[in-house]
């Protein structure tokens, strides 16, 4: 089974930081693009950061210049580096990673974790 584990996320205070971590276990194969989204009380989803395994990064437009998304490969782990944070990135932080379980599989699938909550004061 392939599990996603998110950890670090917490009470901060405006102006904070925190580091997320997701690590993936399981029966995997291969890992493509690995990132962060976060959803909001009564707001969609939306995509945070993204990190292929070749190194491209994506960080949503909001959080640019103060979240940071890395992965370590031989760790099938990513992580989410977030200062300077605000009242308004308070959400829960879900891991995602595009992975394929065995050789044998066509396409990879999407897999998600169950979330962390970052709750920022002000």
């Amino acid at each position: 089974q392939v599990q996603l584990v998110e950890s670090g996320g917490g009470l901060v205070q405006a102006g904070g930081s925190l580091r997320l971590s997701c690590a993936a276990s399981g029966s995997i194969f291969s890992i493509d693009g690995m990132g962060w989204y976060r959803q909001a009380p009564g707001k969609q989803r939306e995509l945070v950061a993204t990190a292929t395994s070749g190194g491209s990064t994506h960080v949503l437009d909001s959080v640019k210049g103060r979240f940071t998304i890395s992965r370590d490969n031989a760790k099938n782990t990513v992580y989410l580096q977030m200062n300077s944070l605000k009242p308004e990135d308070t959400a829960v932080y879900y891991c995602n990673a595009d992975l394929r379980t065995t050789e044998s599989d066509d396409f990879g699938m999407d897999y998600w974790g169950k979330g962390t909550l970052v709750t920022v004061s002000s």
